[in-house]
This record gives structure tokens, sequence and C-alpha cells, in this order.
């Protein structure tokens, strides 16, 4: 079995990370990413999570976990303590985006950031057509249940970024199951870039 559970985002940002690395997740959820890269790239790992129920899962994988909402600031962690922090399926969730990333450039040196692509051409189709909010592999939750407060795709936060001032070191644009080399902003389902000032 893959250690990556079928999921491509994992392995893609697994790819990013160097080993011996400091990293923070940030909306860390049951810890399988943070579990994955502890194992593989001997990382040290800090875990931010508002979940319960998530904190329990990281806490039986072993990793360290601090109860926190993201949105609130980071205030007990120094400045650049960090080599990354990962903001992965946590950004469309929170309320302040412009406070949670720059509290997480302020103590990262670069910033991950995985995120749906609202923008991809079936969920286009689908409001288009359907007439009502799409779901799908990648948006799995009907609009009542969804965590998702904000609707991003690849050229809001790239303009996000551009208007911040934030470089835009790499970033990676996933399909259902590979990589998408082109048009992006239309044939992506998530997307993950990596940040710094």
């Amino acid at each position: 079995m893959s250690p990556y559970k079928n999921k491509l985002d994992h392995k893609v940002i697994y790819g990013l990370i160097e080993s011996g690395a400091k990293v923070l997740d940030l909306g860390c959820g049951d810890g399988d990413l943070l579990s994955l890269l502890v194992r593989g790239k001997k990382i040290k790992a800090q875990g931010v999570e508002l979940s319960n129920d998530a904190i329990h899962a990281c806490v039986e994988k072993g990793l360290s976990v601090f109860h926190s909402d993201i949105d609130s600031g980071l205030p007990y962690y120094p400045d650049q303590s960090f080599d990354y922090v990962i903001l992965n399926q946590s950004l469309q969730e929170v309320k302040k985006v412009e406070t949670v990333i720059e509290e997480s450039l302020r103590v990262g040196r670069k910033v991950i950031v995985g995120f749906s692509n609202f923008a991809h051409f079936q969920e286009r189709l689908s409001l288009f057509f359907g007439g009502k909010a799409p779901v799908s592999s990648s948006l799995p939750h009907e609009w009542y249940r969804t965590p998702n407060l904000r609707f991003l795709s690849v050229k809001d936060f790239r303009e996000f970024c551009a208007k911040k001032k934030y470089k835009i070191l790499k970033s990676r644009f996933l399909g259902r199951k590979n990589l998408v080399w082109g048009l992006p902003n239309l044939f992506a389902t998530n997307a993950i870039f990596v940040i710094t000032k």
C-alpha cells in the first residue's frame, strides 16, 4: 500500500520538504501528512489543530500538536522558527486569511499553501448547467455542510500574492490522479504553492 494513502497533495508536499527540516502544520487534521514527513523525512514536527478528535488522532500517531485557532495568530512562536509552515486545505476554512498568511510568513521561512481550485472546468460546468453549487471529489461537501468559507482559484491566489508582494517560489497543480502541466486555473483540481516574503 502507498504511504501516501492515494493523496497526491501529500506526495507533492513530501517532495517539496528537505529531510530534517523544522515544520509547522497549521490545521494539521488527523496528522497523516505530518506523520508521513516525520517517518520519511525525519522532520522536526509541530501541528496546530482546533478539533479535539483530530488532536487525539495526532497524539495516537506520536505527534506534537497544539490546540489553537489559527485565526487568532501564532503568538507562541518566535520569528523564523520554522523552515516550513504548511497550510494544506485549511486556508479556505479560516476567517482571517491575510492574518494567517502573514503570521505563517513571520514564523516560517517558507509557506506551503494547498487548496482546492474552485475554477476547475467541471465545477464551472456544474454551476453553469446544473445551476447549483458543485459537489465533486475535490469539493465533496454539500453547500450547507462544507467547511469552506472561501472559494478561491489558482488565478485568485496568484493575484493575491502579487498584491501582497509575496514571492512564489514553486507551484504544483494537481488533477484527480496526476500533476497538471497546462492551464491550471481550468484543469487543476488542487494547487500547491510555496511562497515567501
